[in-house]
């Protein structure tokens, strides 16, 4: 019984404060975003995945990507540009599902801007430089280290090790 409640509780959390949308629903490519390049463009740089994400503000399945559970000493840098944008010092387990942090290496490398899609405002955040999807920043992150929780998809990064 105990198991069956933890498990509707956990599913409503996700549903509620995950990462993406929880419809499946793509978001199809905004022409209002400024982008540093046509999507067209970046089919040719990104695989499939990374420009689900990136240009169409996909998702990847929580608990099966490439960097939750990625306990490893390094970096994180952007699958787009290589630009350095976490570090493992401040990845924390958030039990979402996606890789999360308490803040990014330089706050200037990213973007904050709103996201009303799937009938929510949620604060997703962009690469800067390339106006690229990484995730969202929510404010139930640990209350120690700021309160933020950078919950990013692992497609979008790629894991550079110490």
């Amino acid at each position: 019984m105990k198991k069956s409640i933890f498990a509707v509780t956990l599913l409503a959390v996700l549903t509620a404060f995950g990462c993406q949308p929880s419809s499946g629903q793509i978001k199809k490519y905004d022409p209002k975003r400024k982008m540093s390049r046509t999507p067209a463009e970046w089919k040719k740089v990104l695989n499939p995945e990374a420009y689900h994400i990136m240009v169409e503000s996909g998702t990847e399945p929580p608990f099966h990507n490439a960097y939750d559970e990625n306990k490893e000493k390094g970096v994180y840098v952007s699958a787009a540009t290589g630009e350095v944008l976490f570090s493992s010092e401040d990845k924390f387990d958030s039990g979402t599902g996606w890789p999360s942090f308490v803040k990014p290496v330089d706050p200037k490398k990213i973007e904050i801007i709103t996201d009303n899609s799937d009938g929510m405002v949620r604060d997703e955040v962009i690469e800067r430089s390339t106006g690229l999807h990484l995730g969202h920043v929510f404010d139930d992150g640990p209350p120690s280290r700021g309160g933020k929780r950078y919950c990013m998809n692992s497609a979008a990064l790629k894991f550079i090790k110490k």
